[in-house]
């Protein structure tokens, strides 16, 4: 396949929220792109169908990132069909909802091993399996999307908080050793969407999310939308920034 002329992203996780903005975002600004799903087929298929309205190439690859075999099929893939890599977006996450962080009860080791598997070992699964072709890129960049909960210790349970603490100490390792490829990590706090919506359930999403508009310096609580534009930033405009570990929650943080 001869050398795309567009750059070339990954997205893991790239069916729906943080994902999905950031997919069309690239594409409308002449990103072709790579998104992976582990069950939501359809969803990602309509997604690179609205990549493609936008002008741009697109493919869907079902890829767990937590298997290093699917992570090096979602590589050879992207190389099959454009020929480079210029950005990587490490978005693919899980969690076990379990807020009551008091409770030690609710987590057990497989939960930790499960989601410590997804969330760091998959992300580093993926950059080891890119690097070569972002080497070659001019401008090449990792953003690995962390959360509130990896810098405060808070949100769907200890596990998941853990499991961000680890990947923001990972950005920053990555971010010291493999310029000039630049690692940033974008860590939002409550995003609103179907994905918390489902885990927290209506009644108490909608509280949340209340408690969270009227209580941030902003007013508000952040949508993909808003997060993709962050990642584009890293991706595409800053471009002697590396190592940063970026808050994106609209001032929450400045409250607990």
């Amino acid at each position: 396949m001869p050398k795309s002329e567009k750059p070339v992203a990954i997205i893991t996780g790239g069916s729906r929220g943080v994902g999905e903005a950031t997919a069309k975002l690239l594409a409308s600004k002449g990103w072709n792109v790579t998104i992976t799903c582990t069950s939501t087929i359809e969803d990602a298929n309509k997604v690179v169908e609205d990549c493609k309205k936008l002008g741009s190439e697109a493919i869907v690859v079902k890829a767990d990132v937590s298997d290093n075999k699917a992570c090096i099929q979602t590589i050879e893939e992207t190389v099959s069909n454009w020929g480079r890599i210029d950005s990587l977006v490490n978005n693919a996450g899980t969690t076990k909802f379990a807020f009551d962080h008091s409770n030690l009860d609710e987590l057990n080791a497989d939960d930790f091993l499960h989601i410590y598997k997804v969330n760091v070992v998959g992300p580093f699964q993926m950059v080891r399996a890119c690097k070569e072709y972002l080497l070659k890129s001019d401008n090449p960049s990792v953003t690995n999307i962390s959360s509130i909960a990896g810098i405060k210790g808070i949100g769907s349970s200890m596990a998941y908080a853990t499991s961000k603490g680890a990947l923001n100490t990972m950005t920053t390792s990555m971010a010291r050793n493999l310029g000039p490829i630049r690692v940033n990590a974008v860590c939002p706090g409550f995003i609103q969407g179907d994905w918390l919506r489902k885990g927290l359930g209506d009644d108490l999403y909608n509280t949340a999310l209340k408690n969270i508009e009227t209580s941030t310096p902003l007013s508000l609580a952040v949508t993909p939308e808003q997060v993709a534009d962050c990642i584009y930033n890293f991706i595409e405009v800053s471009k002697t920034v590396t190592g940063e570990i970026f808050l994106v929650d609209g001032g929450y943080h400045l409250t607990i």
